[in-house]
């Protein structure tokens, strides 16, 4: 570990000198490319420099206990001793963290998608909780959001919706979150006071780029139609809403949010893009092995992964077996402590599979 750790740090130190170049700053895309690694290494480098200033209190707290015959000395020493060694293990845990393999995605923005599973409309009506939920979710931390297509039910229910989230770590964050969510509770319309259990599934793809996916434009077939539902004065009178469907896997992608044909294309070609991507990952990770996949992050959503019970108050993550008596909040969109003891949970994993 800490060989690699001096390999970063002198590293991290050329770059520092490179980037100061003037023919390196002449050329931006270059400088641009080092500025962002060693905005990858800086973490790192910080926290090492801590560990080390950590080790030599340590050292000096050793070197008074041995060589001095002062008690009150000796007990600082002692202190000082103590506070040193709690430091040293907690940053070597940190540093393991840090040195763990990095998700490529993880700085990317999101394109989540809602779906209604089984129990018809309290199914709807919880997909529409469960959007709300996350656009909450993406403006406590002042994310941008984009609704890029939705099929409601007129009653406040979500058949299907796709939204873009626009923010640093946005992935790292709610890739958790692709799976089965199971609800229960007694919906509006039951009189007998009976609770209803029904499902809805989000999927959490990254926003790629188009060099990320070779997308054949010939695969894709285009249809444009009227847009349905709530859009402004001319959204129901022109044919601006456009449905992709690419052959090769049958993938089909709808977006009718702008009055433009275009802008609505070029929305559809970037969910189709993610989604491509997506089903490249699935096969990739399937092909690593399903030993080293994590149960959290494996983004397998065929998977009940919550359930939100009502009546209860409560929210249980199955993964990890947390459950949280906090259900109001959580569907005001505070899910911070999920995610959390969920990337808390991923990280334990990953140092166990790679020995750390």
């Amino acid at each position: 570990m800490f060989d690699k750790l001096d390999f970063i740090t002198e590293k991290y130190a050329e770059m520092s000198l490179k980037v100061a170049d003037p023919d390196v700053i002449a050329n931006q895309p270059e400088w641009q490319k080092c500025m962002k690694e060693m905005g990858e290494m800086e973490p790192i480098v910080k926290k090492y420099e801590e560990y080390k200033k950590a080790k030599e209190s340590l050292a000096d707290a050793k070197e008074i206990l041995e060589a001095e015959s002062d008690e009150e000395l000796r007990e600082l020493a002692k202190l000082e001793l103590g506070d040193a060694e709690e430091k040293i293990e907690r940053l070597e845990g940190e540093l393991k963290i840090l040195l763990l393999p990095k998700d490529p995605n993880d700085e990317k923005n999101v394109i989540l998608e809602v779906r209604a599973g089984t129990g018809g409309d309290e199914a709807a009506l919880f997909g529409g909780d469960l959007l709300r939920m996350y656009m909450r979710y993406a403006e406590r931390h002042r994310w941008k959001t984009e609704l890029m297509d939705i099929n409601d039910t007129g009653i406040g229910g979500v058949k299907e919706a796709t939204v873009l989230i626009k923010g640093k770590g946005a992935y790292s964050r709610l890739k958790y979150e692709s799976g089965v969510h199971r609800v229960q509770r007694v919906p509006e319309t039951e009189s007998s006071g009976r609770i209803h259990t029904s499902a809805a599934t989000i999927a959490v793809l990254p926003e790629v780029d188009d060099v990320e996916v070779d997308l054949d434009p010939n695969d894709v077939r285009v249809d444009v139609y009227r847009a349905s539902g709530n859009g402004g004065q001319c959204v129901n009178t022109t044919d601006s809403a456009v449905r992709l469907t690419h052959e090769p896997t049958g993938l089909v992608v709808t977006c009718q949010d702008e009055k433009s044909q275009i802008k609505n294309k070029e929305k559809a070609f970037k969910v189709l893009k993610s989604r491509l991507y997506d089903l490249m990952l699935q096969k990739q990770q399937a092909e690593i092995s399903a030993e080293r996949k994590s149960q959290i992050g494996s983004g397998d959503r065929s998977e009940r992964i919550r359930t939100y019970n009502f009546p209860q108050g409560r929210c249980t993550d199955h993964r990890i077996g947390l459950t949280l008596y906090k259900l109001d909040a959580i569907m005001d969109g505070d899910i911070d402590e999920l995610i959390d003891n969920l990337i808390t949970s991923d990280q334990a994993e990953k140092m166990k599979a790679f020995g750390a």
